[in-house]
């Protein structure tokens, strides 16, 4: 750019003083052409850099996923490509031979119908007992009854016969009853304490209860749905619109389910666009300012967006919690530049941006705008010269 505002320049000093002859071209007019080019050329700079700062350090970042099995087995089929292919969310990733895990899952069924079946046997013992409990407890109650009134008979039998007007057997029969209802009221205690402690015994057997179930069903239930989760697991699937990146897993190669085992990477399709500026050169820019860059493997493409934010921070203005003190070094270390993060426009967010790509950047302020050009165009042009691979072999 700068050189075609030289050449535009020229071409009217060439016209005003050598070809139309306006001016004449001595010492004071020669010196005054050649001062106000760097005059004027080194003002417009500054003040761009400053309007419209530039940046040649763009980088794409994408969050990758490590893929990792969940459960261990030999690979029966690995449904996916590496390269430029989206796997979209949801589609099968790899899968592990099912058969273990089945077999688990047709296991603890069985022991759940088994031990199901039991609960309900002890569930009918368990009302029969507390039947037979009841039961007992008002033959008990009965006899309890009859027993007192027997008493109270022995006493006034006793009575009548100390005064005269009663005999001697009927004071015999009379006590002959209490004592049978004494024998039938031991028994009936005997029968109720006997089937509480059958109810008791079928209570223990039952178990705990959780969350309205027997401890055992329960115990059992939650190992069948583990064992069914864990089949669902033999099939991975992708958990993001990704593409897939170091696949290494072939079919027939055995996954351990390590957390630190991954068997390959997927990209997500959407990332983050920062570019790193000096830090003298952010005091115009603001959120929301609009922003252009390019990108080396999209050579001639400028692609637009807007300033999401800007990163106030960087490593070298970290002090980590640590018992030494700060070193400070001979020569004070250059200060560290500033993340811009952009946010791409809705007609270039289809665009592939592969991750690591880098390029060049313009952001422009709500200053100057009528200087903004000057700057879009010196983007464009290096977006050609993309095009340019200066290799000698």
């Amino acid at each position: 750019m700068e050189a075609i505002l030289l050449g535009i320049y020229g071409f009217f000093v060439w016209l005003i003083f050598i070809k139309l002859r306006w001016l004449p071209w001595n010492i004071t007019s020669q010196v005054t052409v050649a001062i106000i080019p760097i005059v004027g050329l080194t003002a417009l700079i500054l003040t761009l850099n400053v309007v419209a700062p530039s940046s040649a350090d763009v980088r794409v970042f994408k969050y990758t996923v490590p893929i990792v099995s969940q459960v261990r087995g030999r690979v029966i089929e690995v449904a996916v490509e590496e390269g430029n292919r989206l796997v979209k969310k949801g589609d099968v990733l790899f899968k592990i031979d099912p058969q273990p895990y089945q077999l688990a899952v047709n296991q603890f069924a069985a022991q759940l119908a088994s031990a199901e079946a039991s609960q309900r046997e002890l569930d009918e013992q368990l009302k029969a007992a507390r039947a037979a409990t009841e039961q007992a407890a008002a033959r008990q109650g009965e006899v309890s009854a009859k027993l007192e009134l027997a008493r109270t008979r022995v006493g006034q039998t006793r009575d009548l016969a100390a005064t005269g007007a009663g005999n001697k057997f009927d004071l015999e029969q009379a006590e002959t009853n209490l004592k049978e209802l004494e024998s039938q009221s031991e028994a009936a205690r005997a029968a109720r304490a006997q089937t509480m402690t059958n109810e008791q015994m079928v209570l223990q057997k039952l178990g705990a209860k959780v969350n309205g179930e027997f401890a055992q069903v329960a115990q059992i239930r939650a190992q069948l749905d583990n064992a069914r989760w864990q089949l669902e697991q033999t099939v991975t699937r992708s958990p993001c619109d990704c593409y897939v990146v170091n696949l290494q897993l072939r079919a027939g190669g055995f996954v351990a389910g390590l957390p630190f085992n991954p068997v390959m990477t997927l990209v997500e399709t959407t990332g983050s666009v920062v570019a790193f500026y000096n830090q003298n050169e952010l005091h115009q820019v603001a959120p929301g300012n609009e922003a252009e860059f390019s990108l080396n493997t999209h050579p001639g493409r400028v692609i637009k967006g807007t300033v999401n934010s800007i990163i106030w921070a960087s490593g070298a203005g970290q002090l980590p919690a640590s018992g030494t003190l700060p070193m400070t070094g001979v020569l004070a270390a250059p200060p560290q530049r500033f993340a811009v993060k952009f946010d791409v426009a809705e007609k270039d967010q289809a665009l592939f941006m592969a991750p690591g790509a880098a390029g060049n950047a313009a952001i422009y302020t709500e200053t100057a705008a009528a200087i903004h050009i000057l700057r879009k165009v010196i983007l464009r042009v290096g977006a050609l010269v993309n095009y340019l691979v200066l290799k000698l072999h």
